[in-house]
């Protein structure tokens, strides 16, 4: 859940069209065709509008811009569908953009599930797919159940390991409900993602302890230095529960493990180090990642009404049951976005100075015809 979503609010904001014209833009600008680069801007404004900012805005030049500038990531995504049946279909992205191939995806298993109750859908040679629960959020809309995950370049320990193996590797699940929001459960299987490192870097903030460690077993906390070491192979993330047994790390390698498994082995992609993003000889390549979609229709079972009931049901129990001594509210998964949604809807996305600076690169280089508020 975002955490980021109760703290005040000091940075000027832009109006979502005009940042949402704004990212159209600069996508197409570098190769995108147009009717993917809206779906490109979409998935990253929806990371700013649910307030996981590590996946928004912040990453729109660097982890998409720089990438198809150097060559690792194609603009135009050409999909290969390898094998498919009624309920199963197995896509080929061919490192073409990862939210495109990941919305074709997610249409397919939705189409499927329709007709048959429940799909798989599993994608290989693909690229970074923005925020997860994006993907799970289209079967929702439409009173399914959806679930997806991919892998990553390496980033996590196994449990008593010091070396980056599994990536962040998040398993998101987002359930219909008869409240005005979904259940929707998008985190990482690490501790701290690399993107909210990222996040902290822009930020100056440094990395809280416990959740990176050093090849030699020491905690790490510079959060710039943090980055250069995750990709030297010389830092990785704790997992969920933390570092060795005690606490229960080996319940988060265990789940980061499974996900590399669903996003590798189904539709025979790359896994581990193999999704480095680096060749033999040290050069950079394509990420070869891999994602996995899973949606399930109520109506095949109880019957939708009955599913979003139940469900509803079980999230305000939750909430009203007793809280902790100086503690106002207890939430559930999807609820702290769904309250930046609504504070932040009619203000626009707040704009940080670092990215400010990269919008106006962006915006000058193509040569777009935009201003903004913070000019």
């Amino acid at each position: 859940m975002n955490s980021q979503a109760m703290e005040p609010e000091t940075r000027p904001y832009v109006p979502w069209e005009l940042m949402n014209d704004f990212l159209t833009d600069a996508f197409a600008g570098v190769g995108v065709p147009r009717q993917d680069a809206v779906i490109c801007a979409d998935v990253l404004l929806e990371s700013d509008r649910r307030g996981i900012e590590s996946h928004g805005c912040n990453r729109f030049k660097p982890i998409y811009i720089d990438r198809i500038k150097a060559g690792i990531q194609k603009p135009e995504t050409n999909i290969l569908t390898l094998r498919e049946t009624a309920a199963t279909a197995v896509l080929d992205a061919q490192n073409g953009m990862g939210m495109v191939v990941s919305y074709r995806a997610m249409e397919t298993a939705v189409e499927k599930a329709r007709r048959c109750g429940v799909s798989f859908v599993a994608v290989r040679n693909s690229t970074h797919y923005g925020i997860a629960g994006y993907w799970s959020s289209m079967a929702t809309k439409v009173g399914m159940i959806g679930i997806n995950g991919t892998n990553a370049r390496p980033s996590i320990a196994p449990t008593f390991g010091v070396e980056n193996m599994l990536g962040t590797n998040p398993l998101t699940i987002g359930f219909p409900t008869d409240e005005d929001f979904p259940f929707m459960l998008d985190c990482a299987t690490s501790i701290i993602q690399r993107g909210k490192i990222e996040y902290y870097a822009r930020t100056g903030q440094p990395t809280p302890e416990g959740t990176v460690i050093g090849r030699n077993g020491e905690p790490k906390t510079d959060s710039p230095q943090i980055l250069k070491d995750l990709k030297a192979g010389q830092a990785a993330l704790a997992p969920l529960g933390g570092i060795g047994e005690d606490l229960g790390g080996y319940k988060g390698y265990g789940y980061a493990t499974a996900v590399e498994i669903l996003s590798s082995a189904l539709q025979a992609g790359s896994f581990l180090h193999g999704l480095s993003g680096l060749a033999a000889d040290g050069a950079s390549q394509p990420y070869h990642l891999g994602h996995f979609f899973i949606v399930v229709d109520p109506r095949a079972f109880m019957g939708l009404e009955s599913f979003q009931k139940t469900a509803g049901d079980i999230l305000r129990a939750l909430r009203a049951s007793e809280k902790a001594p100086g503690q106002k509210r207890i939430y559930t998964a999807g609820e702290k976005e769904y309250l930046t949604w609504l504070e932040r809807k009619d203000l626009g996305v707040p704009i940080g100075e670092s990215v400010q600076k990269e919008i106006l690169e962006v915006r000058d280089e193509l040569g777009l015809p935009y201003r903004f508020p913070f000019e």
